[in-house]
Order: structure tokens, then C-alpha cells, then sequence
């Protein structure tokens, strides 16, 4: 790993950046989730699994102990925990040398704020804020009444097909694009038992929730989906009450998701079903800024999880009417 300005160090492989992150990650898990199921997921499945360019790691060191730490999965957004304004301002410096078609970033508000300002200063381009999302723990799981006719049962292989066409439609219903091709993701999920389906008595299915594996004692619940022609009825918040239910069952310590605040609806339902606020995340878009190689930087979607699935996990609104609900990668 080389050392560069500031204590930022930078590297493009997995292992050596979990050697030297890894127990600052799992410090604090809730609100390292992202980087967390990310880099978990990137072990499982392979660096590529998010885009054909490597992902860029990053880790700030001072003193003997990290402070700090970001990842980049191409093309999605950087994720970056809290930091000062000072390593914020550091890290854009560095990364202006490095990665010029940066599309934006996700990270808790002031470092969000001070890494976008930074690089707007440092680039020229042009940085919007583009969503905030809050971050939930659950507290006391507590089902909405009345629960709707049905029941909760983990999705199968002979559900690939429906997984893989839900996942695309929740990909559309939030404005973006997948960010994987979507049978791989139906069969990802598959593979540890990681989507559930809320079927009507007829055995219907009406809605999905998934949640991530466990890493570090925590879950996170996402993405949550119900076809626009049966919002409105409960189902989306029954099956996440299920969800989390088999999360906490399994021994999970801390069960998670993150929904729009755009989206009051979800975020009361999600707040009557148990969960309680942890932390809030802000999204900022770049546009225009040139990278070292003349080019221009695109605003790109965010990633894992909150506004961006690993590189970019995006965490949306909830089980409501509306058509976004918690993101997952």
C-alpha cells in the first residue's frame, strides 16, 4: 500500500485494505454497514462484481490507528466514513490525481459536505446534493396491525425468475439502472437464503424483502419491493416485519436498513414497526470535473447503500405506496 499526503493511503486490493481496516470497520458496524456487506460481498463474489474497473480502497492512518476509511467500486459513488474537514479536504487532493471521473459521493452530512466542497474547489466541477437518507436500527420489533391474509417464506430457485424481474422493476421504480445483471443477483440471494416473498392464502407472491449475509454481527434489510398494482395493502411492511424477524432469530445483533427521508410514509412505518434512527447520510453528484486524463466526470448513480449500492448501495424509501424502498447490494 503506498502512502500518500495526509495519512491517506491507497490500494486497489481487497485483502491488504481489510487488513488494515477491517477492525476499524467492525468498530462500529452499524454505521460502517455499507463497507461492511460491500467488501463482504466483493470477497464472496469477486472484485468485479460491480463493474469491469478494479475498486479503489483507501485508509486513513494517523498516529498508529486508523481513522478513517473509504471504497470506490466503479462506476458508483465513493462511500466514506466520518472525517474532519481537514482529511476530507486531504483525501479530494489525492483523489483528484487519481480518479478524476469521481461521480459523486455518500457519507454522513458534514463529511459528505466537506469531501464535495473540497472537490468542487479542488476540480471545478459542479457538485449538487442529490438525496439524504437515515440510516435505522430495530429496537423492539413490533408488527403493524391489521396484518394482511398471507404469509412470509424464503424465496427459492423456482422463484429466480420473478426475483430477477422484481429487482429490475425496483431498479426502474427508483430511477436508476441495476447495478448487476439481475439473474446474478436472483441467484446470489438464492444462495444464502437472502430474499423473502410475502404470498397472499392463494400462494401469490405480492411483494419482497431482502436482507444482506451477516457480517460483523449486523443485517441489513433491502431492498424491499411491491408491484405499483398492489401498494397500499400491507405488504411490503409484513414481509419486512419478517425479515427482520428471521434476522434477529438467526443472531443477528444489529438489524438494519436505510429509507429515503424524502419519503415520510416509509420512514413512520419503519419507526411503528421498531426501528430507531441512527444516522443520516447525504448524497452529493458531480458533473464537470476534469480528471487528470482531460475527461469529464458523469453524475453516475450512487451505490450500496445508502444512495449507492457497494460502490453504490442505494438506500430508497420504504415498504410504502411508494415504488422505492430500501436499497441493497
Amino acid at each position: 500500500m503506498t502512502s500518500v499526503a495526509y495519512d491517506w493511503r491507497l490500494t486497489r486490493d481487497l485483502d491488504e485494505f481489510l487488513g488494515r481496516a477491517g477492525g476499524f470497520l467492525r468498530s462500529r458496524p452499524a454505521r460502517h454497514t455499507v463497507a461492511l456487506t460491500v467488501t463482504d460481498a466483493l470477497r464472496r463474489r469477486g472484485t468485479g462484481g460491480y463493474g469491469d474497473d478494479a475498486p479503489l480502497f483507501g485508509v486513513l492512518e494517523r498516529g498508529g490507528a486508523v481513522r478513517g476509511a473509504f471504497f470506490r467500486t466503479p462506476p458508483y459513488r465513493l462511500n466514506l466514513t466520518a472525517v474532519d474537514e481537514r482529511d476530507a479536504d486531504a483525501l479530494a487532493a489525492r483523489l483528484a490525481d487519481v480518479d478524476g471521473a469521481l461521480p459523486g459521493v455518500m457519507a454522513e452530512p458534514d463529511t459528505g459536505g466537506a469531501f464535495a466542497e473540497a472537490w468542487r474547489r479542488r476540480t471545478g466541477a459542479t457538485v449538487v446534493r442529490d438525496g439524504s437518507d437515515r440510516l435505522y436500527r430495530l429496537a423492539d420489533l413490533t408488527p403493524p396491525g391489521p396484518v394482511p391474509a398471507g404469509r412470509a417464506r424464503v424465496a427459492n430457485a423456482a422463484d429466480r425468475v420473478l426475483l430477477a424481474r422484481w429487482y429490475r422493476d425496483f431498479a426502474d421504480a427508483i430511477g436508476g439502472t441495476a447495478q448487476r445483471d439481475e439473474g446474478e443477483w436472483a441467484d446470489d440471494r438464492i444462495s444464502y437464503g437472502g430474499v423473502s416473498l410475502w404470498e397472499t392464502p392463494d400462494g401469490t407472491p405480492v411483494a419482497m424483502a431482502g436482507a444482506t449475509p451477516p457480517v460483523a454481527g449486523q443485517v441489513r434489510v433491502g431492498p424491499v419491493y411491491t408491484p405499483a398494482s398492489l401498494r397500499g395493502r400491507g405488504y411490503a411492511g409484513a414481509v419486512t416485519v419478517e425479515v427482520s424477524r428471521a434476522a434477529r432469530t438467526a443472531g443477528a445483533q444489529e438489524v438494519l436498513l436505510f429509507a429515503d427521508l424524502a419519503h415520510p410514509t416509509s420512514n413512520g412505518l419503519y419507526r411503528r414497526i421498531g426501528y430507531r434512527p441512527v444516522a443520516d447520510f447525504a448524497a452529493y453528484a458531480f458533473t464537470g470535473a476534469r480528471g487528470r486524463d482531460g475527461g469529464t466526470a458523469g453524475a453516475g448513480r450512487s451505490q450500496s447503500g445508502p444512495r449507492a449500492a457497494p460502490g453504490g448501495l442505494r438506500a430508497t424509501a420504504g415498504p410504502s405506496s411508494s415504488p422505492r424502498s430500501c436499497g441493497g447490494r
